[in-house]
């Protein structure tokens, strides 16, 4: 009885010691184990190991690509014109012990505030050398500065035992202050291109308007011609066939004229005239009212 009182909790002791001294590392994540704050060993393929309980602890990281949001910056490009920059990075922790080393018990989060300054530092000095503009910031260009802030980054990055991956500029935009400027000189360039537009409308209404009182007058002055062609070949007829009625009957010819000279002299408002009696005008009067004819 009293045997089974030690074996017992002796079994249970063993047990707990056998539990607690293995650990599990899966795919997703990399271990370390620490004795004593000294890194004792490193296990970064997945499986079942073993640690020495209550002396040994076992810390793990993410194997994962991890995203990080950069803070938003100002740069200023070779031309002066001052952009806010807002970009993004991926990484991962390619080297544990390297990692630990670097950034301690402060873990992932002052790894990212140092890897932060990093970005920063780089994408200041990729968009701020000389012969890059913010047209090219603009531009399709923009990917191999991309592909350079990466390079350096990666580059000093290694001694915290990270890997960037990659890095992209979310945004790239004008400061706040110089926004309205930036938009009041967009307005007057618009403005200026609608009023050379106008004046080349103008320009070219003029034109047409021109040709076209040009052709009204040439057309006014064609017809004005053919007209007076007209009424003077229509005279000529006139006086054709009046010539030939004077020569076939010249005492009809001359009644004719006399009363068309009598229809215009003697009208509404104007019948008196001061005329001698024997005047030829009234040659044909007077034969009508029964006196003989002039001679």
């Amino acid at each position: 009885m009293k045997k089974s009182t030690f074996i017992l909790p002796g079994i249970v002791l063993v047990f707990v010691a056998a539990m607690s001294s293995l650990f599990v590392v899966d795919e997703r994540e990399k271990a370390l184990v620490l004795q004593f704050g000294q890194i004792k060993s490193v296990h970064e393929e997945p499986g079942l190991y073993f640690k020495i309980p209550l002396i040994q602890e076992v810390v793990r990281y993410d194997d994962r690509i991890l995203s990080l949001d950069t803070e938003v910056i100002e740069v200023t490009p070779s031309d002066d014109r001052r952009l806010v920059v807002d970009a993004f990075a991926r990484y991962r922790i390619a080297d544990a012990e390297a990692f630990r080393r670097a950034v301690g018990a402060g873990g992932l989060r002052l790894a990212e505030d140092r890897l932060q300054s990093i970005l920063n530092a780089q994408i200041r000095e990729v968009l701020g050398a000389d012969q890059v503009t913010s047209d090219t910031i603009l531009s399709e260009d923009r990917r191999g500065l991309m592909t350079r802030i990466r390079d350096q980054a990666r580059a000093s990055a290694l001694s915290l035992g990270l890997d960037v991956v990659d890095v992209r500029l979310k945004q790239t935009n004008l400061p706040a202050q110089n926004l309205e400027a930036t938009f009041a000189r967009m307005r007057a360039e618009r403005e200026r291109e609608a009023a050379d537009e106008i004046a080349r409308g103008n320009e070219a209404a003029q034109r047409v308007r021109a040709l076209a009182d040009r052709t009204v007058v040439e057309t006014l002055s064609e017809a004005e011609r053919e007209a007076n062609v007209a009424r003077g070949e229509a005279d000529a007829r006139r006086n054709n066939i009046f010539a030939q009625a004077y020569g076939a009957d010249p005492e009809f010819f001359s009644f004719y004229r006399s009363l068309q000279a009598y229809e215009r002299a003697i009208q509404a408002g104007n019948s008196t005239m001061v005329i001698t009696p024997d005047s030829d005008f009234f040659n044909y009067l007077g034969a009508v009212a029964g006196r003989p004819k002039a001679d």
